[in-house]
């Protein structure tokens, strides 16, 4: 008895203990959101816990614009009357501007939207939404699927393979399996297709509008309202929480590989290594976020998003939502790597060959489509700022140097591969461009994991220094061990 009488007490001290965590003070709510709670508490219950625990159900944004400006969490100078005094809940991102949103609905008495966008966040935090729309992100799925070449390659991953007179032929994928791949990241566009009426159980028959392409939180998904991104694909809802957006694994969704195997490198380097052994100890959420102090080895946020600061209180880099602020050269490159894109809107580049690619099958840049050397200058002087923080000048300029190596050898190597396979496509090995797809035969598939894969892999681990990564897990080996694949494929294949 003694030892259960210890235990319970232990059990109700570490209760005790835990319950200020879960009841954070909780600012005063609307009329509407207080309604919308009264029937989510039991039909949502999870949802409305994590909204909770967010920041925005504890302050008013009146009380978020009183912090001193370098500590603020939203960028709008004024916010609307009805919003300044009550906690951004419910109704706040839920009902305003119905009129806007094609997939508003009577629910409850009230105008509601199941799907909030980027135009309901810009009420409080405008600059933010504005610097979005020039991100890459914001236009990943345009870029995508207005872009041929990308959807030739997006239908020989995805469609479906039959076997007809002894050969392999594709069926084009379905809506449904184009929303679970390609664009679960990408984005997919949202659209109302009428109304149905769903059993709810408790609260009865109720009717909603029928949503294709729902659900979804894609970088780039076109919304019902006509905007473009999700936030919440990084400030994941209800709890929208910088320290999720500042975490590699909320990057890692969309950014593991092979063809971007950004996470990957990222556990393996020495930032990680710091990262995944100490990051408990840091302060996730601070404002702005000083390195050394706050944390002491960068996260994905640290390099491309968040605002930095010394402890004096200095300015290493603004914060920003562009993204690319801080990039000079797009590692990602389809087929080499090439200077960042002056336009978000990537499928509007036309190459000196007709097609919608940054550059050349041989490599030769789309220049005027891209930035110049100047702007490469000063991107690549913010991120030198970033890394400046913990680095000596020294360690910084000799990984850049590293970095402009790896970028010429990976496309040396690329282009080699690149030579073989058009030597295939000239001796009528293989069919390519113009008249068929450079990516549905065996040959071209091994050409295509040369940059798609491996070429990707030694770029990213040069950048952030994950070195295996780019030498035999999917990096310089494979490069090599493809172009001699290549080379011995075309002897196999040619006519004696």
């Amino acid at each position: 008895m003694p030892l259960l009488r210890t235990l319970t007490c232990v059990l109700a001290l570490v209760a005790a203990l835990a319950l200020p965590a879960l009841a954070a003070p909780q600012a005063p709510l609307s009329e509407a959101t207080q309604a919308c709670l009264d029937c989510h508490n039991d039909a949502t219950p999870g949802i409305v816990a994590d909204w909770r625990r967010g920041r925005m159900s504890q302050k008013t944004p009146a009380q978020a614009l009183q912090e001193p400006e370098a500590a603020r969490r939203v960028s709008a100078k004024k916010v609307p009357a009805d919003l300044m005094l009550v906690a951004v809940g419910c109704a706040e991102c839920h009902t305003g501007d119905a009129k806007a949103h094609a997939d508003s609905f009577d629910h409850g008495g009230y105008q509601v939207h199941p799907v909030v966008t980027p135009a309901d966040c810009a009420r409080c935090h405008p600059q933010e939404r504005e610097q979005y729309s020039h991100n890459l992100m914001a236009h990943a799925r345009g870029n995508l699927i207005n872009n041929p070449i990308y959807m030739d390659l997006a239908l020989q991953v995805n469609g479906v393979p039959k076997v007809e007179g002894g050969k392999a032929v594709l069926t084009p994928p379905s809506a449904l399996a184009e929303a679970e791949s390609c664009l679960y990241c990408h984005g997919t566009e949202i659209k109302v297709e009428g109304k149905l009426t769903r059993d709810t159980g408790d609260f009865g028959e109720m009717e909603f509008p029928k949503l294709s392409g729902w659900p979804n939180r894609g970088v780039g998904r076109k919304n019902p309202d006509g905007t473009l991104g999700s936030c919440s694909a990084c400030h994941t809802r209800h709890q929208f929480a910088i320290e999720m957006a500042r975490s590699p694994y909320t990057c890692s969704e969309c950014h593991k590989g092979p063809d971007v195997p950004v996470y990957k490198v990222y556990q393996v380097s020495k930032h990680g290594n710091i990262y995944y052994a100490m990051h408990k100890q840091w302060d996730m959420a601070k404002v702005p976020w000083t390195p050394g102090k706050d944390f002491t080895a960068p996260t994905c946020a640290a390099c491309h998003v968040s605002l930095l600061s010394d402890a004096g209180g200095n300015v290493i880099a603004q914060r920003t939502h562009q993204m690319t602020d801080r990039l000079w050269v797009r590692l990602l490159g389809l087929i080499y790597a090439h200077p960042q894109p002056k336009s978000p809107e990537t499928w509007k580049i036309t190459n000196a060959n007709g097609r919608t690619l940054a550059t050349t099958l041989t490599g030769q840049p789309a220049a005027k489509f891209l930035i110049d050397a100047h702007e490469q200058k000063a991107r690549q002087e913010r991120m030198a700022k970033v890394c400046g923080a913990c680095h000596a000048q020294g360690w910084v300029q000799g990984q850049f140097a590293r970095l402009d190596q790896t970028v010429k050898d990976s496309d040396a190597m690329v282009l080699a591969a690149t030579r073989l396979m058009m030597e295939a496509w000239q001796k009528g090995l293989a069919q390519g461009p113009p008249k068929a797809s450079p990516f549905d035969e065996y040959v071209e598939m091994l050409w295509t994991r040369q940059w798609l894969f491996y070429a990707n892999s030694t770029r990213f681990a040069s950048a952030m220094m994950g070195a295996d990564m780019g030498v035999f897990d999917n990096g310089r080996w494979d490069m090599n061990k493809t172009v001699r694949h290549l080379e011995d494929w075309i002897k196999v294949h040619q006519k004696p």
